[in-house]
């Protein structure tokens, strides 16, 4: 079978869902054909060439290994996007075909955008030794004027046709990622793309609804931004359908805190909130369906003695600080004060 993958295509492809550091995480994932294509750009971007050249099968994509390794040279990073997988059984094995778009960037700053699919094998269980995973069988990319999100394929091969995109989703992915992509990291730690948000839906009654009115909805949307030492950063962002996606702000005490002594490994004298900030990320944070309320807990150092922990309650279409606590005193106990109190039913 020939192999269809465009030289050109090969010579800019690197990494995964985004640009990684040649030094990046390492990933050999083989347990299915979007883990395997991912699998390969990171074995490129980390230059494990020996390694990229084994997700192919039979049929590979350059004539020999020092011209597939030699054609990525001058590639410098990549984003890339998958679309939804099509599946279908033949002959003792199940072909995969996965849509792909990638944004190439070249050591001069160049950037193209290249489209296609690749067909993936699996070979049925019952094999004899060797065993032969998962592999790329065949693919083609071809240069695409499309923006790098439109570019991707609806489909590859004659499997069911694509989920609806969510267009919800999709408005919050590209609010996030037109402020955060650059800031934040380019994957979770589970080597999962951080522009796949967890989302959640709040049905609720307006407070001015009339009797019989129907629930509203909005749509809360968690991502993962940031992993520094012990305290991990999200972004979260609200839609609804009266105001559209917006990104949740949230609502800090700013504090005058005293030790005795003006010892800051000391005992706290007092604590008193001097006004109100915001903050565009929430820290070590998780959304609780159950209460409808997000918490924060931003640990000060390592061993969390020291830390400042929101609690912010969806109530009336909104979310809003409701109780804050903190625990000035490095003394090697958790101890925390709550300074902030507005903890009532909605």
């Amino acid at each position: 079978m020939k192999n269809a993958l465009i030289a050109a295509a090969l010579t800019v492809a690197c990494c995964g869902q985004a640009a990684m550091a040649a030094d990046g995480p390492y990933l050999d994932d083989r347990s299915s054909p979007e883990a395997v294509v991912r699998s390969l750009y990171n074995a490129i971007d980390r230059h494990d060439y020996a390694r990229a050249w084994s997700y192919f099968g039979e049929v590979k994509p350059a004539k020999d290994f020092d011209s597939f390794a030699k054609g990525y040279e001058n590639t410098d990073s990549i984003e890339l996007r998958v679309g939804s997988i099509s599946e279908e059984g033949a002959a003792g094995s199940i072909y995969y075909g996965v849509p792909v778009a990638i944004l190439a960037t070249d050591k001069k700053g160049e950037q193209r955008v290249f489209a296609g699919c690749y067909t993936l094998r699996q070979v049925n269980a019952d094999q004899e030794p060797p065993f032969n995973p998962i592999h790329i069988d065949k693919g083609e990319l071809k240069p695409s004027t499309a923006a790098l999100d439109e570019a991707v394929p609806e489909s590859c091969g004659d499997g069911p046709p694509p989920p609806k995109k969510d267009a919800v989703l999709e408005q919050a992915k590209k609010a996030f990622l037109t402020a955060y992509g650059d800031q934040c990291d380019k994957e979770t730690p589970e080597h999962k793309p951080i522009s796949e948000p967890a989302a959640y839906s709040i049905h609720y009654k307006d407070k001015d609804a009339a009797e019989g009115e129907p629930d509203r909805e909005a749509r809360l949307f968690r991502f993962y931004c940031h992993m520094a030492a012990y305290n991990e950063s999200a972004v979260y962002y609200v839609a609804d359908a009266v105001t559209g996606v917006r990104q949740l702000q949230f609502a800090v005490p700013e504090l005058d805190i005293r030790y005795e002594n003006d010892d800051h490994e000391g005992k706290v004298d007092s604590i008193t909130v001097t006004g109100f900030q915001t903050e565009d990320t929430a820290i070590n944070s998780a959304y609780d369906e159950a209460t409808r309320t997000i918490s924060t807990h931003a640990l000060w150092r390592g061993v969390g003695d020291a830390s400042s922990a929101g609690t912010y309650l969806f109530r009336n279409g909104r979310f809003a600080l409701v109780q804050y606590d903190v625990d000035a005193s490095y003394d090697g106990e958790a101890n925390p004060e709550t300074v902030v109190d507005y903890n009532t039913p909605p």
